[in-house]
């Protein structure tokens, strides 16, 4: 018996992002009932690289096989990155595959707003939708039924256990988004509150902003790295004691999963999918853009031992029981199987047979 497969369409190896990471995960990924494969459709490139590279991706969808036991996987984010997936979805769903649209992205809910016909448009175009958020989830409902849509939170793999330091680190692209200006006044400042405190932060990320990012020394004990491969960032928070994310805006970052699955305490703020993710004390949450709420946060952090241990053991329960990929792939794996029983279904009811040569065909023709 032939097994299922799961072709993911996106971005994934060491392509920078959070989605490269999920990604990631499940093609690494051993399950039950599938096989995974990946179709890249981006790499970071632009111009005719990545119009290439869109365009391949195409031509692969539109030679693939095996649609009884095939579901396609496209990872969705906003602007360009939504419209090129999306194609590729609506391509998908044209050749007769059970398809999938997985939504990332922190800002999905202003690009549907901006863009409702062409958001409806490709969200009709998955059998299943995929949410990671409250707020992902009343955004898609708004132009396919509730049934579609199913709230399933990324997972990330367990950390290795190192001997913490006195660390702070924040792990993502340097811009105002992320919120790192903020968090560059709020170090400014714990510093003149306490000088001396022994402890380093470090910003580990592209810096996309470059006024953000001071020259060396500039900002005591503080220390800009640029961009990390993905294997270099889980070591810091390995290695680190605090994690960090003032962002403004989020879907659900991959970076504080990984943080509490490596035993970080977490001080994030209260945007997207973050409030549910570090509630009932796995976290501390402040508003975004207040440099006094993130300071006096991080002041508490650091210097209450007995506080930032217990915030790191909830976060650490919470991920395995929650976002850990043992909790969280099976519910993945449903979905895929979920996706490929209503296509099934679908084509039942049709009335499609199976064409020899693989190309599905009306019972009512002629053969």
């Amino acid at each position: 018996m032939r097994r299922n497969v799961a072709v993911h369409v996106g971005r994934h190896g060491e392509v920078a992002g959070g989605m490269t990471q999920v990604v990631n995960g499940y093609l690494g990924w051993d399950f039950d009932d599938f096989d995974t494969r990946a179709i890249s459709s981006r790499d970071g490139s632009t111009g005719i690289r990545a119009a290439w590279l869109a365009a391949s991706a195409a031509g692969r969808i539109l030679l693939l096989r095996g649609r009884e036991n095939t579901v396609v996987v496209v990872h969705l984010s906003e602007r360009g990155s939504f419209v090129r997936e999306g194609a590729l979805l609506l391509v998908a769903r044209a050749r007769g595959f059970a398809t999938v649209g997985h939504l990332h992205g922190s800002e999905f809910r202003a690009f549907a707003h901006a863009h409702p016909r062409l958001v409806g448009r490709v969200l009709r175009a998955a059998t299943v939708l995929i949410s990671l958020s409250e707020e992902s989830n009343s955004v898609a409902e708004r132009f396919v039924p509730a049934g579609d849509v199913v709230m399933v939170p990324n997972a990330v793999a367990a950390g290795a256990p190192r001997l913490k330091e006195r660390l702070v680190v924040f792990g993502g692209a340097v811009k105002r988004r992320k919120g790192v200006d903020v968090l560059v006044s709020a170090w400014r400042s714990l510093t003149e509150r306490m000088p001396g405190h022994g402890w380093r932060l470090v910003v580990a990320g592209p810096i996309v902003e470059p006024d953000l990012a001071p020259p060396p020394d500039a900002i005591p004990d503080a220390e800009f790295t640029g961009a990390l491969d993905h294997a270099a960032l889980m070591a810091l928070l390995d290695r680190s004691s605090v994690a960090v994310l003032p962002s403004r805006d989020e879907a659900m970052p991959m970076f504080i999963l990984e943080a509490m699955a490596r035993t970080n305490a977490v001080v994030s703020t209260a945007v997207g999918g973050i409030p549910a993710v570090l509630g009932d004390g796995a976290g501390v949450l402040v508003e975004p853009g207040d440099v006094d709420a993130l300071t006096d946060a991080l002041q508490l952090v650091i210097s209450d031992e007995v506080f930032r241990g217990g915030l790191a053991s909830r976060a650490s329960a919470s991920y395995q029981a929650t976002y850990s990929t043992a909790a969280v792939f099976p519910r993945v794996e449903a979905v895929w199987k979920l996706a490929l029983e209503r296509r099934a279904a679908q084509r039942r009811r049709s009335g499609w047979s199976r064409h020899p040569g693989g190309t599905p065909r009306s019972r009512s023709q002629p053969g």
